[in-house]
């Protein structure tokens, strides 16, 4: 059965790092999609960062553009997002997303466009 399982969550403070990791199992990695999602408090689900893991193209959110940097490791199949210079407002369950087919350009960061989701791991920034 196919797995996405995040892990790198934890507490910091205003301005700090924090790195999650996603692994991926049950398939031959580099071909596909892969994802960061986060969903805050009170609000939905909204795409951070995403990878074409063949060619390594990336998308990121206006909101973490300089900020956050989505990349892979095809060997050990794991997608990290680092996560630099944190603010109270990137507190949120942060989740790894992947789709094994091609996405419509414009989708790249879009909810829909990702079949296969982890259970989410959590980020707290306090100020």
């Amino acid at each position: 059965q196919v797995q996405v399982v995040e892990s790198g969550g934890g507490s910091v403070q205003s301005g700090g790092s924090l790195r999650l990791s996603c692994v991926a199992s049950g398939y031959a990695y580099e071909h596909y999609w892969m994802a960061w999602f986060r969903r805050a408090p009170g609000k939905g689900r909204e795409g951070v960062a995403a990878i074409l893991l063949d060619d390594g193209s990336k998308y990121y959110a206006d909101s973490v553009k300089g900020r956050f940097t989505i990349s892979r490791d095809n060997a050990e199949n794991t997608l990290y997002l680092q996560m630099n210079t944190l603010k109270p407002e990137d507190t949120a369950m942060y989740y790894c997303a992947r789709r094994l087919s091609a996405i419509s350009s414009g989708s790249e960061l879009q909810e829909y466009s990702y079949p296969e989701w982890g259970r989410g791991t959590q980020v707290t920034v306090s100020s």
